[in-house]
């Protein structure tokens, strides 16, 4: 069984045939996803969609690009939102200094409030970094000590994935594990302990190869999955059984 950690069904580009594609997923393969929120309103879809069906999860934050936006009733509805049994984590959350769609100090600070959310409410983190590796490590260290979370996409340099494991957190790979051009992540993914890897899709962004240029989907995850056993000698159903026991013990999923 596989389990894809980060996705966004909730996204308009599913509107037109979410069921089939949920059902696509948990026929082919997967025991279950986690929808990750980028706002307000999209943590609410998400979690909607997640009520609907067995097997669907749900995480809620704010995204870096949308920090600006964030009021004080957010945090509170964050916390309130997390006492629901399908929500599993908060997030996404953390900084993305490629766009600076919201000030740098603003990100850090929503970032910062997000993370107390997380420790008020006992459940993990899922980082979003994007070209912030300094920012986001200083911040984690600060912040979150003791709190069980995950670096998803993860794109940070080995050190950085030492230090990471180092704090007890976890990373996961996605579709740009499969990209050819990816050979620093693929190293990574060769050697990084396998008991704190999780595998995702961020779908429908970031699809692998063979099809790169369409949307991407939760069935896809076995994929990345197929790649990281390519990289570690494995068979892709030994990946997709040992991820999915990671995503069960930092999700706390039965």
């Amino acid at each position: 069984m596989y389990f894809d950690s980060h996705a966004h069904i909730d996204d308009e580009r599913f509107d037109a045939d979410r069921d089939e594609t949920i059902k696509r997923a948990l026929d082919g393969g997967l025991a279950g996803f986690l929808n990750a929120g980028a706002d307000m309103k999209s943590s609410a879809r998400g979690l909607a969609i997640a009520e609907k069906y067995p097997g669907v999860f749900a995480a809620v934050g704010i995204h870096p690009h949308d920090a600006k936006a964030a009021t004080e009733a957010d945090y509170a509805k964050l916390a309130q939102w997390a006492l629901n049994p399908k929500v599993l984590a908060i997030g996404e959350i953390g900084l993305d200094y490629h766009y600076n769609l919201s000030p740098k100090e603003v990100q850090q600070e929503v970032f910062i409030r997000q993370l107390d959310v997380a420790r008020q409410t006992g459940l993990p983190f899922i980082i979003h970094d994007r070209e912030a590796h300094g920012d986001c490590m200083t911040l984690i260290k600060r912040e979150a000590k003791g709190l069980p979370g995950v670096f998803h996409c993860f794109s940070g340099s080995w050190e950085m994935a030492q230090e990471l494991l180092a704090l007890g957190l976890y990373i996961s790979f996605a579709g740009p594990l499969t990209f050819a051009n990816s050979v620093k992540l693929k190293q990574i993914a060769a050697v990084a302990p396998l008991e704190r890897v999780l595998i995702e899709t961020d779908s429908p962004y970031l699809t692998p190869p063979p099809h790169r240029g369409r949307r991407n989907e939760p069935l896809y995850v076995k994929m990345v999955a197929a790649e990281l056993a390519a990289l570690r000698g494995m068979e892709p159903d030994e990946i997709g059984a040992i991820t999915y026991e990671n995503a069960k013990r930092l999700f706390r999923l039965e």
